[in-house]
């Protein structure tokens, strides 16, 4: 099978086409930007480095069709809702897409009729429905990957406003359009791709059939940089050492890490209440995103937290480097990568089972109930009190990253042929 694939951004660093180029199934990468040499060099001059971003050398020879024009003015849009931009941008995305494809059709590899070898057309949710339907109508078989749990997620959002008046910036609001459109994706693909047990339950929910979904990780690759500092001897590198299995004191605290965005959906109000329980103990959290919270929420949090905002990326290596474990409280994520991130520098995760499936409770990390600030607490004070327990679960992180890699990606997408 040949493959079509489409995407709006750098998603997963093109971790599905770069896969599918390897194995010489790409017939074409539609994104809404590519950054050719040309635009490297206007972004360099310009200093938008971002522009580089939209790359990856490992698609060299690919045939990528992208609409930078369009993207760069869609880019300058405003909308009231972000929801509402994404229903627009990805309708138009979806269109441009559909209007290459009728102007290129002679020149795909296999032709779009039924038959052994059908081409497959791969996209992301909000910007698959229009080329969705253009294959499926001409024979080819459809997969959309459904990066989160959609409505079931939103909703459990707005339960947390409730529950905690005042806290969230601002209201999760998103039109009915939004729903319908994902849910008439769904309809037109042959299969679902989801990143997590939690997101198929959530589809199943919302009325997909428990066999058209299929469950493929996200794929994780170690910067070659991050190497360097296993072994380090020194407290701040990776915690691949002897250092952390001291005891923890009040010089010497428990360094956890939350990274991502400050909301509600993250948990942030749950973990805030677990540092107000562990104030007298030996633990300091370092909270490193943007923030979603109110100026009275985050006067609410105690001495022991310390909330940095957005930061850069090599800022970002450097909070993972001085931690000792990592916290990912999440209500509802589709995967969320940053627990990978973090076994990539040593760190033990505490998660929730509200996301993709990483940490193996009590071998890299800790697994806790959503929602419970009591639970979360007990997790930390069982790694304040055996820090030799916490240098174990780092010493394993690293074996658990081989089983998200690009390797195991192909594996997953041929099985994705097989089910076709």
């Amino acid at each position: 099978m040949n493959w079509i694939t489409s995407q709006i951004g750098a998603r997963e660093h093109y971790a599905v086409p770069r896969v599918l180029h390897r194995a010489g199934k790409l017939e074409v990468l539609y994104t809404d930007f590519w950054a050719s040499a040309s635009w490297r060099l206007i972004g360099k001059l310009t200093g938008k480095s971002s522009l580089a971003t939209r790359f990856h050398p490992d698609l060299k020879g690919a045939s990528v069709t992208a609409f930078n024009f369009q993207a760069l003015k869609a880019s300058r849009q405003r909308f009231a809702n972000p929801y509402d931009g994404f229903l627009k941008v990805g309708a138009a995305f979806g269109r441009d897409v559909v209007e290459d494809l009728d102007a290129n059709a002679s020149t795909l590899a296999f032709s779009l009729q039924p038959s052994a070898f059908p081409l497959v057309f791969f996209g992301y949710d909000t910007g698959f429905l229009e080329p969705a339907r253009w294959v499926k109508a001409r024979g080819g078989k459809t997969i959309v990957c459904q990066m989160d749990p959609a409505r079931y997620e939103v909703d459990l959002v707005k339960e947390e406003e409730k529950r905690w008046p005042g806290w969230a910036k601002r209201s999760v609001e998103v039109p009915e359009a939004y729903y319908r459109r994902r849910e008439e994706e769904w309809a037109v693909a042959d299969l679902v791709m989801v990143n997590s047990e939690w997101t198929k339950a959530a589809l199943i929910r919302q009325g997909v059939t428990a066999d058209k979904i299929i469950i493929v990780p996200l794929a994780y690759e170690v910067k070659s940089e991050k190497l360097k500092v296993k072994g380090e001897n020194e407290r701040g590198s990776s915690r691949f050492n002897s250092s952390i299995s001291q005891p923890f004191n009040e010089q010497n605290p428990l360094r956890v890490l939350f990274l991502g965005q400050v909301i509600l959906r993250k948990g942030i109000q749950y973990l805030i209440e677990a540092a107000r329980l562990l104030e007298k103990e030996a633990i300091h959290f370092d909270i490193v995103g943007s923030i979603g919270i109110s100026e009275e929420a985050l006067k609410s949090a105690p001495s022991n937290m310390t909330f940095h905002g957005p930061v850069s990326r090599d800022q970002t290596d450097e909070f993972y480097r001085s931690a000792d474990l990592f916290v990912l409280p999440t209500l509802s994520d589709g995967f969320a990568l940053t627990q990978l991130e973090a076994m990539a520098h040593g760190l033990p995760v505490i998660a929730t089972p509200n996301c993709g499936e990483v940490v193996t409770d009590g071998v890299d990390g800790l697994i806790v109930p959503g929602s419970d600030s009591n639970a979360l607490a007990e997790a930390f004070q069982l790694l304040i009190q055996d820090p030799e327990k916490l240098s174990a679960m780092s010493a394993a992180t690293w074996r658990k990253l081989e089983q998200f890699s690009l390797s195991k990606l192909a594996d997953n997408l041929a099985e994705l042929e097989r089910k076709l």
